[in-house]
């Protein structure tokens, strides 16, 4: 989906009713035409997800993902493998969901280790966290003079 044609849908929806308003409120319209393009993006992209979310839902198996491809949005089914992610609190059968902004080169090395892994992306973050809130995420802990805590080669 090429969101280009709607923020610039909406830019000439600014000036047009800036127009209205005289010369200075055009010539403010102009000035905000970026801010409403950075914004109108991120709400779309917003939106998205939450349709995406709605539309997971109501799927017997399987989610929507929205990918990013550049500043265009997609709509991706991604079918369950049923291999299911362990689950922290030990209440099979419940899951939570959260939308998880990354920026693209932490995304991609998400991806390569996962893949690394054999595992989907969804289950090695899963696997990352749980290690992390544990104690095992490998951060050292400073108490006085000591150090507890271990390395991964």
């Amino acid at each position: 989906m090429e969101t280009a044609q709607f923020i610039e849908g909406l830019q000439e929806d600014l000036r047009e009713l800036a127009q209205i308003g005289g010369d200075e409120l055009v010539h403010a319209a102009r000035r905000l035409e970026g801010a409403v393009k950075q914004s109108a993006t991120l709400r779309l992209i917003d939106a998205l997800t939450q349709v995406a979310l709605d539309l997971s839902s109501q799927l017997p198996n399987g989610h929507i993902d929205v990918r990013l491809s550049g500043q265009d949005p997609e709509l991706v089914y991604v079918e369950e493998e049923g291999e299911e992610a362990p689950s922290p609190s030990g209440e099979d059968g419940l899951s939570s969901r959260i939308t998880l902004r990354l920026p693209e080169s932490l995304k991609s090395s998400v991806e390569r280790a996962a893949e690394a892994e054999g595992a989907s992306v969804n289950t090695w973050i899963v696997r990352a966290l749980q290690r992390a809130v544990s104690g095992g995420g490998g951060r050292a802990v400073r108490s006085g003079k000591r150090i507890t805590g271990f390395s991964q080669a």
